[in-house]
């Protein structure tokens, strides 16, 4: 479960979503505190908008190979 104050990323998306699903099953337990819902709500928001953002940079870096990568060597053949 998160710590409260406990705001720093993740060291990859994998251990971020890791995290984020178990902050989900301990909420949807509901055997947490009120503040401990609350911090748990609050990093998982923080969790949920490192992976988007993880995610979207993904999908701009797939985008640039394709536009300079794969329809270049396509065009060679």
């Amino acid at each position: 479960m998160p710590t409260p104050g406990k705001s720093q990323d993740p060291p990859t998306f994998e251990s971020a979503l890791t995290e984020l699903e178990k902050i989900v099953a301990g909420m949807e337990a509901g055997q947490l505190p009120l503040e401990q819902s609350l911090a748990a709500y609050k990093r998982g928001a923080e969790l949920l908008k490192y992976c988007q953002t993880s995610l979207q940079d993904a999908q701009r870096e797939v985008s640039i190979l394709e536009e300079n990568v794969l329809k270049n060597f396509g065009a060679t053949e």
